[in-house]
């Protein structure tokens, strides 16, 4: 029994590293800049939700290092900078998920997760952005304001909005193939009021990044 669960494991492991790496190079919106918007994270954190944190940072590792390998045009400095990102989201919101497993407790983990990925990505993009660009550091802390802030913070919004309506159907599905186990199951039944919620985030932060290209 616990053979076969270890293979269910990494069957879902590997299935959301393939599904996340897939994402990316399906879907990359242009935001400002050279900054593009993947949801990949989305499903790096439904992963790290039903497998925990640990699987985050793995599925974190893989999908950057495959991205710089095929289809990056960042290089190294994009990889460091891609995996910073999704494992600041992704496991801060599992590691608390994993010891408050209640619809509260997600809310929670995706919340604290966004907080601290805008302020590391503010710092890294202070640090790496002057090397990649090729300006220098005074150039960069101009755009951390204007720039990289309203970016970091349309990008957790969305993250968070999707990660909240699409854990579910996902749960869902992995159930009716038998890879969950039903025991593994959230506490508390889910509320209209977290999903109206969900999307009334997912349009603000949509029409926020409509506002950053210049389309509103």
């Amino acid at each position: 029994m616990a053979k076969r669960l270890d293979v269910k494991r990494l069957v879902i492991l590997a299935m959301f590293t393939a599904l996340s790496f897939v994402v990316v190079c399906l879907i990359r919106i242009p935001a400002v800049a050279f900054l593009k918007y993947e949801p990949k994270d989305v499903i790096i954190t439904v992963g790290g939700f039903i497998l925990g944190p640990l699987a985050s940072l793995i599925i974190s590792f893989v999908v950057a290092l495959l991205e710089m390998v095929t289809i990056s045009e960042t290089g190294i400095i994009g990889a460091v900078m891609n995996f910073l990102s999704s494992c600041c989201f992704a496991c801060i919101a599992s590691l608390v998920y994993k010891y408050r497993r209640t619809l509260s407790g997600a809310i929670l983990g995706l919340l604290l997760g966004s907080v601290v990925t805008v302020g590391v990505m503010i710092l890294w993009n202070w640090l790496i952005t002057p090397l990649y660009m090729g300006v220098s550091r005074e150039q960069v802390v101009g755009m951390l304001v204007p720039i990289f802030l309203p970016f970091n913070a349309v990008k957790v919004g969305l993250n968070t909005a999707l990660t909240v309506c699409l854990y579910k159907p996902l749960v869902s599905a992995l159930r009716k193939t038998r890879l969950l186990p039903t025991t593994q199951t959230q506490k508390g039944s889910p509320k209209i009021g977290i999903y109206l919620f969900a999307g009334a985030l997912l349009i603000t932060c949509i029409v926020f990044l409509l506002v950053l290209r210049g389309i509103l």
